[in-house]
């Protein structure tokens, strides 16, 4: 399955036995409790609060059933990881191009819109081979 496919599923499918059979994975009642959790939010959870949050759907829920099913949405390319918070892994459903703002006072992660920000002078960079870039952004969030 291709990004485009994956991103279009994830605009529209609800079903997640479905989107699951699509990319290969055999559907299982915690595998489906990961996944529906993980599509579902909106924040960037490590494991460990992904564990938790769907153990209030699922109790029985092992620990290595969690990190396998994320490890395994990763690898067929509906997650991502991403180590924006020093020495935690955090997974994010959102598999387009953004960037991360972070508020130093909550710890939350927001996702910033990709044409939001402007890099200039990637050209510059003649010793590397650039594949990918992300800005992470950290501060605090204004009050309304």
């Amino acid at each position: 399955m291709t990004k485009s496919k994956i991103g279009l599923y994830l605009n529209k499918v609800n079903d997640s036995v479905t989107l699951l059979r699509e990319c290969g994975i055999q559907p299982t009642p915690q595998r489906i409790a990961v996944i529906e959790f993980i599509l579902n939010t909106r924040s960037h959870p490590s494991a460990d609060q992904a564990l938790e949050q769907v153990r209030l759907q699922c109790p029985t829920i092992s620990r290595a059933t969690v990190y396998n099913t994320l490890n395994l949405l990763v690898k067929k390319g509906l997650v991502r990881t991403q180590i924006i918070r020093e020495g935690t892994v955090v997974f994010d459903c959102n598999i387009n191009q953004h960037h991360h703002f972070i508020d130093e006072e909550t710890g939350n992660i927001y996702d910033i819109p990709w044409d939001q920000l402007e890099v200039k002078g990637k050209d510059r960079l003649k010793d590397f081979e650039i594949v990918e870039f992300q800005v992470i952004l950290r501060g605090r969030r204004k009050k309304k």
